[in-house]
């Protein structure tokens, strides 16, 4: 899907135009995968654009990069005002927001310590991934394990994981994957968790299975409480998915999509679980439930 280009990009802390947004092909980050990401959105609200969850989403950056570190030659107020400040500059109603941290030019092999650290916030205009129901499969290719490559860190190089699962997952004929870890359990999809609901009680792979700590994860949990249901973060078989009444993938980019079947066997359309909790998190996002409206941190026009 071509990007949808806004005006500025804002880079080590100034707005720059779209196409002058550059970096050196020696970059270090290019060559040994030395970054990490965030991936946020602003929506639409009664009260004007807002970012859902900027703060949580900043928080986890942070928590990123020390795990494989990079020290942020910003603090996290400067990279909030820095958000808001692009989104503001490219006029949005809504939008997703790409944070990227990543080691530049300076040095090169693999423990080039000596490279400064680029900071980048960009904003384009972006619909939700995967639509409104997805055809899912198993991946030959395991999850990565955490003993190899952090997996509670939301870095690039890692993401070939996930590239390679999509891509077979859409040679196949389906519209995404799910990757299992190295001991069979089921750990996220390439780029969304996964929900499973049975008897009425939520499902999601922990951490330990591989799993990104999500934050539309947490937040379809927080919902999933308010709404008095059951939720438990377990380890879940390949078979779970199958045997499950309901089955949902979500994610910043992705929203909440309900999956229609997992390997040809087929798990019908939204159920009423999903379908409510899509309904409480639209609201969520779009300001029009005051229980969550400290999620939402305006960002006005310039």
């Amino acid at each position: 899907m071509a990007l949808r280009e806004a005006e500025a990009i804002w880079m080590d802390g100034a707005l720059v135009p779209w196409g002058e947004a550059r970096v050196h092909v020696l970059s270090h980050a290019l060559h040994y995968g030395t970054a990490v990401l965030e991936g946020t959105r602003t929506h639409e609200t009664p009260g004007g654009p807002a970012v859902f969850r900027l703060d949580a989403h900043l928080d986890r950056l942070y928590r990123s990069a020390r795990i494989i570190g990079l020290d942020i030659p910003y603090a996290p107020a400067e990279l909030r005002a820095a958000t808001l400040e692009t989104v503001a500059a490219n006029g949005h109603s809504s939008c997703y927001i790409r944070h990227l941290v990543h080691r530049g030019y300076g040095e090169m092999g693999v423990a080039a310590r000596g490279c400064p650290v680029t900071v980048s916030i960009a904003t384009w205009e972006w619909e939700a991934l995967l639509g409104e129901g997805v055809r899912l499969m198993t991946s030959s290719w395991r999850r990565n394990d955490p003993a190899v490559v952090p997996t509670s860190a939301k870095a690039t190089g890692p993401y070939l994981n996930s590239v390679l699962a999509k891509a077979e997952a859409l040679d196949a004929g389906f519209d995404e994957a799910v990757l299992l870890n190295a001991a069979g359990y089921v750990s996220e999809c390439t780029a969304a968790n996964v929900f499973t609901v049975r008897d009425g009680v939520l499902s999601t792979p922990p951490s330990s299975a591989g799993a990104l700590e999500g934050i539309t994860q947490d937040t379809v949990e927080r919902l999933g409480a308010d709404l008095g249901l059951p939720v438990l973060r377990r380890d879940l078989l390949r078979a779970d998915l199958y045997t499950a009444d309901e089955m949902f993938l979500c994610g910043t980019a992705a929203g909440i999509v309900p999956v229609r079947s997992v390997d040809n066997r087929e798990l019908g359309g939204p159920g009423p679980v999903t379908a409510k909790l899509i309904d409480v998190y639209d609201a969520a996002v779009h300001g029009r439930d005051d229980r969550y409206r400290h999620w939402l941190t305006p960002a006005g026009p310039r």
